[in-house]
């Protein structure tokens, strides 16, 4: 009953640092209350999304699970953004719910080194100050010298519809009690957030021919580097809108709301509010967009994005009904919201391991995030620290110039949260260079090395890099002069410099084809390598000054903080800067420079202290 490495929790965190964990060769065990819900999508089927979908395909570029699963279950399809830079792109897609939930289990059943078990967990084990293992429900105990915990919504959560409160991890699914009253007893600061969903609706009943629709993308992009097409059949999503009817109804039964009828403490995503929120804090607004997003390919079931809600089921069925396409309606499950328990991510390192509990790593929501994509990405990363740190290795650590992985840890250990956390592209300050299209030229290599990145992708990588390589090489050798591009039909600045092919695709009215039709040879490159050369121009000027900025990042990164630093004793700066920095304990000048209230001045005050202790 011993194991390198214990995760708790079967969703998205839990499944990505379960198999990060075994990929490294950590003999590792999953414990879930129920196997049957393993890699269940409990709020809205879908996937990706603006900086959402950079943190999937740096999952995958980690050879982690969501990407490739996604393309497997993916039913809609979309590419957000398209028309703009490809640095805001965000792929995204609607998924089938049980092909994604098949797929996940089944690759967790085939993998090396993982044993899966259904226990819920109540307790944690502890000697001289580590963690040693978990107590299940049954009394059980499982021992391990890393615990990862993921557990979603369910720590003390409770449902909120209406006057009905259930104690619930999420419906049908009781809450872990123990687990948090074990969390607070290690003085961890923690806190209460909510979330909500909105009704599930039958498809059947919906008045599809009066709505608009919404196709997916005539050529679906893949969200895996190992994809080379979607071959799951594409559907269509509806959309419609609230009414001022609608509005009228949830304005006056406002008070069933769990927020605005004072039952719950905690708070919600700003980015993602409810109906009800919407209703009073955008009062002149006559009606709000919801799309109709189908749950699969042979289940009726629809999500309604846009409108969730905790009023009673009465008031849901009233406006809904009054929504055009959704007069009659039938309500297959009534929305509601849901309040849990979190611990303030500030009480982590980078590693996402607790500062006052060795052994013991934490991700998902537990850490105050929302959504399926941020949850994986701190499962993968906690899954790998645990097994490295088994193993006796240096910690996996990414900075913010190396990926939005690298951004969303940072911004949770560094800034703590108020509300559920999301990924936004306006939250990454080098987006130029973290682009979706090249996580893998930017993450692969470094996850060959950190021993999570397995020899398939290992094998795929290394060839592509070696085509982009040779296709840059050859862009570089290929120039003209300005007489000779004018004389082949391209109108270039006459000034005597001779340009390469990326100098040349720089131009606005020049393509990669009008230049295949000059260098044959261009036209053998694959579309992988075509959008990179292509992106490589149209980015050119702009990331050499990216890359300054990069360096001047790494400086301050590179300035680390004494572990045990005393900031009482550091002269020049106020009891609040104190106060923060001993909070938080940066372990670099770059990361406590970006602590809340952290003045240029405490940052010179700061540096002097370390530099005369050094000296």
């Amino acid at each position: 009953m011993t194991w390198d490495v214990i995760v708790i929790g079967g969703g998205h965190a839990g499944c990505e640092a379960a198999a990060a964990a075994a990929r490294f060769g950590a003999r590792t065990l999953l414990l879930t209350h129920k196997l049957e819900t393993i890699g269940e999508m409990s709020c809205n089927p879908a996937i990706g999304g603006l900086g959402k979908g950079h943190l999937v395909r740096e999952i995958d570029a980690l050879d982690g699970l969501m990407g490739r699963l996604a393309d497997v279950a993916g039913i809609q399809f979309r590419m957000l953004n398209r028309s703009k830079g490809a640095a805001v792109r965000g792929p995204r897609s609607q998924i089938d719910r049980r092909l994604y939930r098949e797929a996940m289990q089944a690759e967790l059943a085939a993998t090396t080194n993982l044993e899966i078990r259904a226990e819920a967990v109540e307790d944690l084990i502890l000697e001289g100050g580590v963690v040693a293992g978990v107590v299940g429900a049954s009394g059980t105990e499982f021992r391990a010298g890393r615990v990862v915990l993921t557990t979603g919504t369910f720590l003390k959560g409770v449902i909120h519809q209406g006057e009905l409160r259930i104690p619930a991890g999420r419906v049908g699914d009781a809450p872990a009690i123990g687990l948090s009253d074990r969390l607070y007893s290690l003085g961890l600061a923690m806190g209460r957030l909510k979330t909500g969903t909105p009704a599930r609706l039958d498809g059947r009943t919906i008045a599809w021919d009066r709505l608009e629709m919404q196709a997916a993308d005539a050529e679906p992009i893949p969200f895996s580097f190992l994809t080379d097409r979607i071959a799951t059949p594409q559907v269509a999503c509806g959309i419609t809108y609230t009414t001022e009817e609608t509005h009228r109804i949830i304005a006056e039964r406002l008070t069933e709301s769990a927020v605005y009828g004072g039952r719950v403490s905690g708070r919600g995503p700003r980015y993602c509010p409810s109906i009800e929120d919407k209703v009073v804090r955008f009062r002149d607004k006559t009606s709000h967009q919801i799309f109709l997003e189908p749950e699969g390919l042979d289940d009726d079931t629809v999500y309604p994005n846009g409108i969730s809600t905790s009023v009673s089921a009465e008031t849901q069925d009233l406006f809904l009904r009054t929504i055009p396409g959704l007069e009659q309606v039938v309500v297959k499950r009534h929305g509601y919201a849901i309040e849990y328990d979190y611990v303030d991510p500030r009480e982590l390192y980078p590693t996402l391991e607790a500062k006052r509990l060795p052994g013991l790593y934490l991700a998902g929501q537990i850490n105050g995030t929302t959504g399926y994509e941020e949850a994986a990405a701190q499962g993968l990363l906690a899954g790998l620290n645990a097994a490295r740190s088994a193993a006796g290795g240096e910690p996996a650590q990414f900075a913010r110039d190396e990926g939005y992985i690298g951004v969303l840890v940072d911004d949770l250990v560094t800034r703590g949260v108020t509300e559920p956390y999301r990924m936004f592209t306006s939250r990454a300050e080098f987006r130029l260079t973290l682009r979706a299209d090249n996580a893998d030229q930017r993450l692969t290599g470094k996850g060959i090395d950190l021993g999570v990145v397995g020899p398939a992708r290992a094998a795929v990588f290394h060839v592509k890099q070696q085509a982009l390589s040779d296709a840059r090489a050859l862009a570089a050798s290929l120039t003209l002069t300005p007489p000779e591009a004018q004389r082949l039909g391209l109108p270039v600045k006459a000034d005597g410099v001779r340009r390469n092919l990326v100098q040349l695709l720089g131009y606005p009215t020049i393509g990669l084809d009008d230049l295949a039709r000059i260098w044959p040879q261009v036209a053998d490159w694959s579309p992988a390598v075509r959008e990179q050369v292509e992106i490589d121009a149209a980015y050119a000027g702009y990331l050499d000054r990216q890359t300054a900025d990069v360096e001047a990042f790494r400086r301050d990164e590179d300035l680390r903080l004494p572990a045990g630093l005393d900031y009482a004793a550091v002269g020049g700066l106020s009891n609040e800067v104190r106060e923060k920095l001993a909070a938080v304990r940066p372990l670099t000048l770059g990361q406590a420079a970006r602590i809340e209230g952290v003045t240029p001045g405490a940052l010179t005050a700061l540096l002097a202290h370390v530099r005369r202790r050094a000296a």
